[in-house]
């Protein structure tokens, strides 16, 4: 006789069929919250949030905003917007192509995080919670009821798998806890926006160049923020806002236009970094962005290395100092061995072509190598040119870097008469030494994003992204693996080189010490290989975003003291773990990343199946 046991599939995942939300509160008094705790939001910017000045920004006047509450005013007017949006408001609509409830969840998180940081920031100054006025308690509150309402809105919850119960009360902890973490996920996620629809080319090019408008004003804003506690708000406000920006599909609207419009996007892009000095009361901040230019130009000149051909290059920054090298030594330097005063295009010529020769140099012995073997041996190069130049001093080796002091006194460059080096007037602005430096490395940075661009889509380009992608496919498929890795190679080197011609005028002096695999000042090969995962191997704005962070941030925290590489270096961690792919990604290399999941925020199933389970 033979019995038949029915038992439950628990491996069976479920899916909620009615939406829900995270908080048990209905929907019409929750997207209520949500809207009426936006708007106090913006109310309560105008009003004091402290008693004394001695916090920094000036909190105390009403009718006014000041320091942090500019910030939780724009994130509390973004909370107000999205909210009417998600009522279906005309005309309001229509700044959520996307999806609106989860773009107001992460407006209403963004005047939350921003608002309770300012409240912390104040306590922790001043000494306690009894140094906030009324506005400081409303505002408290308001977010606090924006962000409720928020998290009650329902959506569709993603599939989850029940615990199994001969499991042992550790792995179900982890299991309910992975499934909590599924859950959130998934409350926050939006399905793609669809594709705008075909606006007149004029309407399309003003959304553009509004969209690089408004990235200016943010980089300018950013980078000006005098204090630290302003700084930390502003990373917080434009992470979280540009996620909400980027879930109610305005993102993906502005990338198609830009798509659409892809010489007018890079001519205003270009047009709107060269009015950055313009945005300046003085130097300082010119200076910053100058050598941000430069990390980015050579990042990019990585990216063709890595990105496009997929090489691992961990001695990249060598190429960097043999053009500052070069350069340097032939622009009249008394500290040069050589009695030389080229004029700036000369010069320029001889560090991409130094550049150049050592790339092939460099390559053509060790590019037969792959993966690890030929990062390997990048990074000893190097090491080898830093210690070349150190040693070049005359006691150790020839007489050729000066050893450890370098190549110093470098002069100014004169171009066509125009003297780099002192400050001149254009339309009634005073343009400095700095400035004019950025001017000339954003021309520069052109003609190098102007390289990248039209060899990628060239049949060479496609000959990297198919060595990049399966290096023994493209040689059956007839690609000289070896030439077009080298052509790589050294254009990358030429470019690099390219960018240390100009280091070498704005720094006045080229030492082995500024060419380091890590080290705490950018540009070093660790830096420039982060700023090119950071940013999104394989594109152009990629690695200019991230070299932009990636110097910038750093500078900014510098009161973190010991801490400061840490908090960095978690921060990378964190981001490479959710958002592998980079900030703007490659949309072949999104796709790689992601095409084993299943659904936005869904569980994969066991891969283990227990007795109960089988």
């Amino acid at each position: 006789m033979t019995t038949h046991t029915t038992t439950t599939d628990n491996t069976r995942p479920h899916k909620e069929d009615a939406p829900t939300g995270l908080l048990p509160i209905p929907t019409g008094p929750a997207r209520a919250m949500a809207a009426g705790g936006g708007a106090l939001t913006v109310v309560s910017a105008f009003l004091a949030w402290t008693w004394t000045a001695t916090f920094p920004g000036d909190l105390t006047v009403y009718g006014y905003p000041g320091g942090l509450q500019w910030l939780v005013l724009i994130t509390g007017a973004l909370t107000t917007l999205f909210a009417l949006a998600s009522y279906g408001v005309k005309g309001i609509r229509a700044l959520t192509p996307g999806n609106a409830d989860a773009a107001l969840k992460y407006a209403a998180l963004a005047a939350f995080a921003t608002a309770w940081y300012t409240i912390l920031a104040i306590s922790t100054k001043l000494g306690g919670l009894a140094n906030l006025e009324p506005g400081g308690w409303i505002v408290a509150l308001a977010t606090l009821t924006a962000l409720t309402g928020a998290l009650a809105l329902p959506f569709q919850r993603p599939q989850t798998y029940p615990v199994d119960p001969e499991d042992s009360g550790w792995e179900q902890y982890k299991h309910r806890l992975r499934n909590g973490l599924t859950t959130l996920k998934g409350a926050f996620a939006a399905e793609a926006p669809p594709t705008p629809r075909k606006l007149p080319g004029y309407v399309e090019i003003l959304v553009v160049v509004a969209a690089l408008a408004t990235g200016l004003l943010v980089f300018t804003y950013g980078i000006g923020t005098e204090y630290d506690e302003l700084f930390i708000g502003f990373l917080i406000s434009v992470a979280l806002g540009f996620a909400a920006l980027a879930k109610a599909g305005l993102v993906a609207h502005v990338s198609v236009y830009t798509a659409r419009h892809r010489n007018v996007t890079l001519l205003g892009a270009f047009l709107a970094a060269a009015a950055f000095p313009f945005t300046q009361s003085d130097d300082q901040y010119a200076t910053i962005g100058v050598y941000i230019l430069i990390f980015a130009t050579v990042a990019l000149g990585l990216n063709i290395v890595v990105g496009l051909a997929g090489l691992l290059d961990l001695g990249y920054v060598a190429f960097l100092g043999v053009g500052a090298y070069a350069a340097s030594m032939v622009s009249g330097s008394p500290s040069s061995p050589f009695d030389l005063h080229l004029p700036f295009w000369a010069a320029i010529l001889v560090g991409a072509s130094a550049s150049l020769v050592f790339g092939v140099l460099i390559g053509a012995p060790t590019l037969r190598l792959r993966g690890d073997y030929l990062a390997i041996v990048t990074l000893g190069f190097g090491e080898i040119f830093r210690l070349v130049a150190m040693n070049s001093d005359g006691a150790s080796g020839p007489d050729i870097t000066n050893g450890s002091n370098g190549i110093s006194s470098i002069p100014n460059l004169k171009i066509f008469g125009f003297d780099f080096g002192i400050e001149h007037s254009i339309g009634g602005f005073t343009i400095g030494r700095f400035a004019n430096y950025f001017f000339l490395m954003l021309l520069i940075t052109l003609v190098v994003v102007l390289v990248f661009r039209r060899s990628g889509d060239s049949r060479i380009g496609r000959a990297w992204v198919a060595i990049r992608e399966d290096e023994t496919a493209a040689l059956a498929m007839g690609i000289n693996g070896f030439r077009v890795k080298l052509i790589a190679f050294a254009l990358g080197a030429t470019l690099a080189g390219l960018a240390g011609t100009v280091q070498a005028h704005v720094t006045y002096t080229v030492t082995p010490e500024q060419y380091q695999f890590a080290n705490t000042v950018p540009p070093n090969s660790a830096f420039l290989l982060a700023a090119v995962v950071l940013g999104g191997m394989g594109t152009i704005s990629g690695p200019l975003v991230g070299a932009a962070l990636l110097y910038l941030i750093p500078n900014k925290l510098a009161f973190l003291g010991d801490y400061q590489l840490f908090a960095f270096g978690l921060a990378l961690v964190l981001l490479m773990r959710f958002r592998p792919e980079g900030l703007i990604p490659n949309r072949r290399r999104q796709l790689e990343f992601h095409e084993a999941e299943l659904e936005p925020g869904e569980t994969p199933p066991p891969t283990v199946l227990s007795k109960t389970g089988a």
